[in-house]
């Protein structure tokens, strides 16, 4: 009979000195996830330097039944590439596997291993007159195999889409260890289902992927940043309208965030300055990029659009960026928003859609409805307003046993806002996955049909269940 350390010896074998991790020490800061809520335990951590070595472990844990748990920079908000309580389960850390194979300058594509983080894509493509245009708070640690096992989203989303529409081709390890290889796009191909939208926001759950190939753009030829004070969510989504009409294509962001979420941002960074003078209830965010044949007169439009949305009552007092450090600081205050609050103490946050129409109609509803049905405590939004995606999340009165306060009225006011997302229409995950967190209420309130669906896909391709097992469904 096979131990456990039978299985981890060849394990190492496989996979080299490099490929294993047996040190309870050196796993245990990949054992708990971003928001701290999830620890788990592993037997050990392999980390496959290529596919072949991915392929060669999948083979060997579906011969001993050992589960894999992939995981990239283990920044993800649902911990979903967090391992359970057994220690049953392999940590597959992707980190090594961090190749950029190919950059087609004339096709504006690039080929890279899903290790790759999101920060070294964008500096590297950026000297190559190109730029992938995806970015978020946690680009400095966010691997492009975990953006894409999450179909991320970040603050561009509103112009060029989450990853579904970045990914123009795919690799990945199936659970028996085949290789499912097509990182060759096609502009037309109708042999049946797109497969490899299967796995682009799995989580884990259907395939390892281990490389993809990717859209890149032209790098900016200039870009501003304005921020703008408004009066409430509703006015910011006519001012979306607005700039959408008035800047057509060249509106690339366009992020929101109420005054309490810039006085905590404020307090979290002691350097940074509100970039307006006064306080105001809502704050929006509005990014602008020109290419070379409209750069030179970017900032004159710009300028027209802030004046006349002044104009239309749509703006209280707004700023635009003189320089690029002044446009990198704006978006470090909205980028901050989410380790400010983790900073504040407890809180529970939801990651949600309804129809974009309704968003602020939703936000000015049900926040008062929830601090109401919980005194205490204080429900914000803040987030991409454009596509109908905000992040709820709804603090904590002062408490003096956190988890517990999270486990009971946490857990109850969560049930509460999925309930109304739902009753608007909406989804309980917009951007973050289901992961550990909203696995239960996913059950409670998805479709059963669709969630049937997903159950027969995943019983064909892991019928196991070895690959991220306890995580989406």
């Amino acid at each position: 009979m096979t131990t456990l350390t039978d299985f981890l010896d060849e394990v190492a074998a496989r996979l080299g000195p490099r490929g294993l991790t047996r040190d309870g020490d050196l796993i245990a800061p990949w054992l708990t996830d971003w928001r701290g809520r999830f620890t788990g335990q592993a037997c050990a951590m392999a980390s496959p330097a290529n596919t072949q070595e991915v392929v060669s472990l999948v083979q060997l844990c579906a011969t001993h039944g050992v589960p894999i748990v992939p995981q990239g920079g283990n920044s993800g908000m649902s911990g979903g590439a967090t391992p359970d309580e057994t220690g049953n389960a392999l940590l597959l850390s992707m980190r090594r596997m961090n190749a950029i194979r190919e950059i087609d300058v004339e096709t504006r594509r690039v080929t890279c291993e899903a290790g790759v983080v999101l920060q070294t894509l964008h500096d590297t493509v950026e000297e190559k007159g190109l730029r992938f245009p995806l970015t978020l708070g946690g680009k400095g640690s966010a691997t492009i195999g975990g953006l894409i096992s999450t179909n991320a989203g970040g603050s561009q989303v509103l112009r060029h889409g989450s990853m579904r529409e970045l990914v123009l081709g795919l690799e990945a390890v199936l659970a028996d260890g085949r290789v499912f290889s097509m990182l060759t796009p096609l502009k037309k191909d109708n042999r049946g289902f797109d497969l490899k939208q299967l796995l682009i926001g799995s989580e884990g759950t259907m395939g390892i992927v281990t490389a993809a190939t990717l859209k890149l753009l032209p790098t900016m030829a200039e870009r501003v940043v304005i921020w703008a004070g408004v009066r409430s969510a509703t006015v910011a989504r006519s001012l979306l309208l607005y700039c959408e009409d008035a800047a057509g294509q060249a509106l690339e962001g366009f992020e929101v965030m109420p005054q309490q979420c810039l006085d905590a941002v404020l307090d979290h960074l002691p350097t940074a300055r509100a970039p307006l003078p006064d306080r105001h209830p809502w704050h929006v965010l509005i990014e602008v990029v020109a290419d070379h044949g409209s750069a030179a007169s970017l900032r004159e439009r710009c300028e027209t659009m802030m004046a006349e949305a002044y104009e239309r009552n749509l703006i209280e007092d707004a700023v635009m960026s003189a320089s690029e450090a002044q446009a990198e600081a704006f978006w470090l205050l909205r980028e901050s928003v989410s380790p400010a609050e983790r900073e504040r103490g407890p809180a529970v946050q939801h990651d949600i859609s309804v129809p974009v129409e309704k968003m602020p109609e939703f936000i000015e509803l049900t926040a008062p409805m929830i601090e109401a049905e919980w005194p205490g405590t204080e429900a914000i939004a803040f987030g991409h307003l454009g596509d109908g995606n905000v992040h709820y999340h709804v603090i904590a009165p002062h408490v003096t046993d956190g988890r517990a306060w999270q486990k009971n009225e946490g857990k109850a006011i969560s049930r509460r806002v999925h309930d109304l997302v739902t009753e608007w229409g909406g989804s309980i995950s917009a951007e973050h996955g289901i992961g550990q967190l909203k696995r239960e209420e996913l059950a409670r309130l998805g479709d059963p049909v669709a969630l049937s669906m997903l159950r027969a896909v995943k019983k064909a391709l892991d019928p196991q269940d070895l690959l991220n097992p306890g995580k989406l469904m």
